[in-house]
């Protein structure tokens, strides 16, 4: 049975928790208030003056999206979610990248470990493994690449059904960052300046070890064409999925407010950015690991609005 969106003339909402930031390692306290409230404001991302209240309550929520490194502080919530109503999946991020370049997320082991807890909690069907971004660099070359995430997804094994993969798009607003990582000796290679029988020769082997290991594989909002590697464009935030998973049928419009080549239908993100305390060194929401510090100490987890 399929369910409309439509509940007594109200259109409901997907929530996105959240692409600017890790609410579940970082602010799973104050997202359980607002759960409990039943709402939050978000300050707009490019003018904090500007703020919108965002509906949590059970019947304005079609389906929630965690964006995670590591979502074991919401573990404990996940009953009370359940209870309540709700509807959600996890957009599960694990890799094995050097300190270098991941400075402060979890062991490779821990993250593992971690994946498995969740999926024997929710279903593999509701925990969508990243391998996001690939950064091409003299610290992980393809060689890494190929290596890491085939160990990787044999660890994974029946505890996903699905692989999202992406080269990581170099920002301007970072370009300092990886200056001083040059300097550094660590030198990211844009996709685009890869050749094309290297690109083949990693994807190929990559998709093949997502095959080998029960997994569908896609990529996301990737400007280079994966599909001769078997990686087909996916969609993070899935109509297609929802309605596999819950039944329930929402908008299939794509969101105008992501890039050009993201197919994700529409959502609300409550994050903020300038908020994760992980410190990866390529990230896009984060220009400033001490902004980030900073707003994470002055970060009250009864406020309305993250920061």
């Amino acid at each position: 049975m399929t369910v409309d969106n439509l509940s007594r003339g109200r259109i409901r909402v997907i929530i996105s928790a959240s692409r600017r930031t890790d609410i579940p390692a970082f602010y799973s306290r104050w997202f359980i208030n607002r759960i409990r409230e039943g709402r939050c404001t978000v300050p707009h991302p490019f003018n904090p003056k500007q703020i919108s209240e965002v509906s949590l309550k059970p019947e304005d929520v079609d389906v929630i999206v965690f964006w995670t490194r590591d979502p074991r502080p919401l573990f404990s919530h996940l009953e009370e979610l359940d209870k309540m109503g709700y509807r959600y999946y996890f957009q599960y991020t694990l890799m094995a990248n050097p300190r270098s370049l991941d400075p402060r997320v979890p062991t490779l082991s821990v993250s593992i470990e971690t994946f498995r807890e969740l999926s024997g909690r929710v279903g593999p069907e509701k925990v969508i493994w990243r391998y996001d971004p690939i950064v091409f660099s003299t610290a992980t070359p393809p060689n890494f690449h190929r290596e890491v995430y085939g160990r990787i997804a044999r660890a994974l094994r029946g505890f996903t059904r699905r692989s999202v993969i992406s080269i990581v798009d170099i920002y301007s607003r970072i370009r300092r960052r990886l200056e001083k990582m040059r300097e550094e000796g660590i030198i990211i290679t844009p996709g685009g300046e890869i050749p094309e029988e290297v690109i083949a020769g990693c994807m190929n082997q990559i998709a093949a070890s997502a095959r080998e290991n029960g997994m569908e594989i896609v990529s996301c909002a990737e400007e280079i064409d994966l599909t001769p590697y078997g990686v087909r464009p996916g969609k993070c935030i899935d109509d297609v999925l929802i309605r596999n998973l819950f039944g329930l049928r929402v908008s299939r419009r794509k969101d105008p407010g992501q890039r050009r080549l993201c197919k994700c239908v529409l959502s609300r993100d409550i994050g903020v950015y300038e908020t994760c305390l992980f410190g990866c060194r390529y990230c896009y929401a984060t220009t400033s690991f001490e902004r980030a510090e900073a707003n994470f100490r002055r970060h009250d987890p009864a406020s309305p609005s993250l920061v």
